[in-house]
C-alpha cells in the first residue's frame, strides 16, 4: 500500500540484498570502487569477495556515485508514478553521497526529495531504510515518516569488528608501528560510529572468537527492557563467522521483532579488510 507514490532511495552502503531491496520496492545508488584506472560499481560490476582479493596486491579508492548516476535514477523514479523520495543514505562523515543526493534532489522537477544522514553504514543505516519501507507499506503519511526517521537514525547503534589492522593502516586510520604491534598480539579492534558519522574505535579485544563475542554484547549492552527492537549482523565474506555473531545477537537479545542480515558491501569493505563482522539494533518507539 503506497497511497501516496513515495520511493525509498538508498545506496550500496546500506548492505541491503538486492532481493529484499526488491521486494520493498528500493532504490539503490552504487558507490564507486577503483582500481588503479578501472571503475566498478559497487555491488553491481564487482562484489565483496572480489575486491577483498584484489586488495591483497593493491588498495582501492572508493568515491560517491556519479551525478549521472543520481540523477538517472531520480528520473526513473519519476517515470514510474512517484511523487515523492525518502533517501536514506551512508554517512557523510565518511562519503559526500548524502551532500550530492540532497543537493540534486532539490532541483528536480516533479519530485519532492527529503534526504537523510544516517551518521551510519552497513547495518545502521539498512536498518532505517528497511523500517522507512514498512512505514510506507503501512500506509503512514508523508511527514509522518519524514518525523520518524530522524528518530530510527537516533535509536540505532552498530558495532563492528576487524580481523586485521593491515587495511585501517594502509588506509591511513593508525599508524604502523601500531598496526604491527596489533597483529603480532592478535589485537582486534571494535569500531563504531561517532555522532558526526566518523568511525571510532570502542574496545580492543584478543582473538577472533573474543571478538565476536565483544561485538554481539555490546550490541545487546544497548536493549533496554520491554522495549521493541529489531536486531542486524553482516559478514565481510566470512559466513560461518557470521552464521555465529548471528546466533550470538538473537541469544543476547531474545525480544526482537526482526533480524536483519547483510554482507558487508565493497566501500566499508575497502577501509577494514576482509572478514569485518557487524552487529547492531534499533530500538523502537511505541508509535513505531
Amino acid at each position: 500500500m503506497n497511497p501516496q507514490k513515495i520511493a525509498i532511495l538508498t545506496d550500496t552502503c546500506a548492505d541491503i540484498p538486492a532481493e529484499l531491496a526488491a521486494q520493498h520496492q528500493i532504490f539503490t545508488l552504487p558507490l564507486t570502487i577503483s582500481f588503479g584506472e578501472e571503475h566498478f560499481r559497487d555491488g553491481v560490476d564487482i562484489t565483496p569477495a572480489q575486491v577483498y582479493r584484489r586488495m591483497a596486491e593493491e588498495l582501492p579508492k572508493t568515491s560517491l556515485p556519479s551525478g549521472e548516476t543520481i540523477l538517472g535514477l531520480f528520473a526513473q523514479m519519476r517515470e514510474q508514478g512517484y511523487e515523492k523520495v525518502l533517501a536514506i543514505l551512508f554517512s557523510s562523515g565518511l562519503s559526500g553521497t548524502y551532500q550530492a543526493v540532497k543537493l540534486m534532489g532539490e532541483g528536480f522537477p516533479g519530485l519532492e526529495v527529503a534526504a537523510f544522514d544516517t551518521r551510519s553504514g552497513s547495518l545502521g543505516t539498512g536498518l532505517t531504510v528497511l523500517e522507512a519501507a514498512r512505514f510506507v507499506e503501512e500506509g503512514r503519511t508523508w511527514n509522518e515518516i519524514c518525523a520518524l526517521i530522524p528518530r530510527l537514525i537516533a535509536n540505532t547503534t552498530v558495532f563492528f569488528c576487524v580481523d586485521t589492522l593491515e587495511y585501517l593502516q594502509k588506509g591511513g586510520r593508525i599508524g604502523k608501528i601500531t598496526a604491527i604491534a596489533g597483529t603480532m598480539l592478535q589485537i582486534k579492534p571494535i569500531i563504531s560510529f561517532t555522532p558526526a558519522g566518523e568511525l571510532i574505535s570502542v574496545a580492543k579485544v584478543r582473538g577472533r572468537a573474543q571478538s565476536i563475542e565483544r561485538v554481539t554484547q555490546l550490541a545487546a549492552d544497548c536493549y533496554q527492557a520491554g522495549r521493541r527492537c529489531n536486531i542486524a549482523t553482516a559478514h565481510g565474506d566470512a559466513p560461518e563467522d557470521g552464521a555465529k555473531a548471528a546466533k550470538l545477537l538473537r541469544q543476547k537479545v531474545p525480544a526482537y521483532q526482526r533480524h536483519f542480515e547483510g554482507i558487508v558491501d565493497c566501500t566499508l569493505g575497502s577501509h577494514t579488510g576482509p572478514h569485518l563482522i557487524g552487529a547492531g539494533i534499533q530500538l523502537l518507539d511505541d508509535d513505531m
